[in-house]
């Protein structure tokens, strides 16, 4: 039983509420990010088929989301 000590309730628990609070951060800095920017980011992709703009913000997001889970782990 020693090597599933990572199912305990207690660390799955854990592990959900890190991953809630790493997706409640992405999307609020995504949401203020958007908010800075002359237009709207969503409504440019999608509309828009803007595939430059789309680049920026997959980098963004991934930028967001290594530094959000650096947080976390540190």
């Amino acid at each position: 039983m020693e090597g599933f000590d990572y199912l305990k309730p207690g660390i799955v628990l854990g592990s959900i509420l890190y991953a809630v609070i790493g997706v409640l951060v992405f999307w609020i800095s995504f949401i203020i990010i958007d908010k800075l920017t002359p237009y709207k980011l969503w409504e440019e992709i999608v509309e828009h088929k803007n595939m430059a703009l789309a680049v920026v913000v997959a980098a963004m997001c991934i930028s967001i989301g290594q530094i959000v889970a650096a947080a976390i782990h540190g």
